[in-house]
């Protein structure tokens, strides 16, 4: 029982915030680097404003690969921290690096080999303008995925261990550089979108070399990469990483999917509704902020927990942060609807995307702080006791039978039109966000096991 009281004492009081608090400082700040590139863009056009839309859709699609495998990674180093095995966790923490290069480099050069077919493939026959501003963007993005690669992965370490400061001062770098670079390259040189996609590459890469520096020279962190150049493959580790991180991939690319082919509804309404629902995503990515950096302190503590066996402490904080994150999402719903003027009025929009917007915000704002940390930070605790594949099949069943469904059949038969796919994005939200919280209650996922020996 010693290992389980000092890692139920390890989260008490000031030690929860200082995860939290850094963790939802960086995802404001995640979300900046995409609004900076879309409020500066917006400047050279509207079809600048949609054509990076679209592919950012595509973007979170390729990269979602990443994100699951920091995800594994981070379940399998939290897990042995909590065991309080240095050894294992500073394997893992290399495996997870070898893993996520390789997977990066292969995505990228297909992109580049694929892009304008990958385009016209998703989105169809889309305004010249439009295709070209997405073209231009969409390779630049091609070129920066290692380097986003390599800074998921190695932030993820970070916080596994607790340590979400140095994530947080890294994201700060990264926005700073991003915005800048912006200012000089789309206002200063008229490069507009080639601008835009230059600035986010430079800073990606900024952020992966020295974060990646730091953990190769520190010699006495539970998650050193000391030795990361001298190359040894770990099989069980790796399979232990993909028994996390190949569910999370398969759940978020089925979500991600789902969305894309959604969001061709939008291009079937004009530049108008494409614009809306691209602003509206932004701004209301603001109100899942607090719910996305809580979700991820909850993989390092629920994780630390359940490596430890400490299955009681791992409910009693999961509870506390999904308060909140409700209380969060509620608070900020509140500010988006009582600001709604003065944040569209900053992009520039004409009246009927304005208009329209309006209508997509509203719909969030009223969900949002019900259904979205269900569906969105519960799945995280799951996910840190191993039990990511009940995540995935739900999140697959929901995505196809509700959200995607819903929203052809509210948008055109039902006459709905591009607001009728937000209503469906919020039924998707309250069905998966029950089904996790059924699990979590019954307690299913103390049996489950992320890491495999050997």
């Amino acid at each position: 029982m010693e290992i389980n009281n000092t890692i139920a004492e390890q989260w008490k009081g000031r030690e929860l915030w200082r995860l939290l608090f850094p963790l939802i400082v960086e995802q404001i700040l995640t979300v900046t680097i995409g609004m900076a590139d879309t409020v500066m863009v917006a400047s050279v056009g509207e079809h600048a404003v949609s054509g990076v839309s679209l592919v950012d859709s595509i973007n979170m699609l390729l990269v979602i690969a990443f994100g699951a495998l920091a995800t594994g990674g981070s379940v399998v180093v939290s897990q042995y921290i909590g065991r309080r095995n240095t050894q294992k966790a500073r394997v893992a923490a290399r495996q997870l690096m070898y893993t996520t290069a390789a997977v990066s480099l292969a995505i990228m050069l297909l992109t580049l080999a694929l892009c304008v077919p990958i385009l016209r493939l998703v989105y169809g026959r889309i305004e010249t303008d439009v295709m070209e501003a997405a073209k231009t963007y969409f390779i630049l993005s091609a070129i920066s995925y290692p380097f986003l690669a390599i800074y998921n992965a190695t932030a993820s370490l970070y916080r596994s261990m607790g340590n979400s400061r140095i994530s947080m001062l890294i994201s700060l770098l990264v926005n700073i550089l991003n915005i800048t670079g912006n200012a000089l390259l789309i206002f200063g040189f008229h490069l507009g979108v080639l601008g835009a996609g230059l600035a986010t590459m430079a800073s990606r890469a900024t952020a992966a070399v020295v974060l990646m520096a730091m953990l190769v020279s520190d010699k006495y962190s539970p998650i050193s990469l000391a030795g990361l150049f001298n190359v040894r493959l770990n099989g069980g580790v790796i399979r232990s990483i993909l028994k996390v991180g190949v569910p999370s991939g398969v759940e978020s690319s089925m979500f991600q999917i789902g969305k894309i082919l959604v969001s061709r509804i939008f291009t079937t309404f004009g530049t108008a509704a494409i614009a809306a629902n691209a602003i509206s995503n932004s701004i209301n990515s603001f109100t899942s902020m607090p719910g996305s950096a809580i979700g991820i302190g909850m993989m390092t503590i629920v994780g630390q927990c359940v490596g430890a066996k400490d299955f009681s402490s791992a409910q009693r904080y999961t509870r506390r942060l999904m308060r909140i994150a409700h209380y969060m999402a509620l608070a900020l719903s509140a500010a988006v609807v009582i600001l709604m003027n003065p944040l569209l009025n900053i992009f520039n929009l004409s009246d009927e995307a304005k208009e329209l917007a309006k209508v997509l915000l509203w719909t969030s704002c009223v969900m949002s702080p019900i259904s979205w940390p269900l569906s969105f930070t519960l799945p995280n605790a799951l996910r840190a006791a191993g039990d990511a594949r009940f995540v995935m099949i739900i999140a697959a069943i929901s995505m196809w039978a509700v959200r995607v469904s819903a929203a052809y059949l509210l948008a055109y038969p039902l006459g709905m039109g591009p607001s009728g796919v937000w209503i469906a994005m919020t039924a998707d939200w309250c069905v998966r966000g029950a089904f996790y919280a059924w699990r979590w209650r019954r307690g299913r996922w103390e049996n489950k096991n992320a890491l495999i020996e050997g």
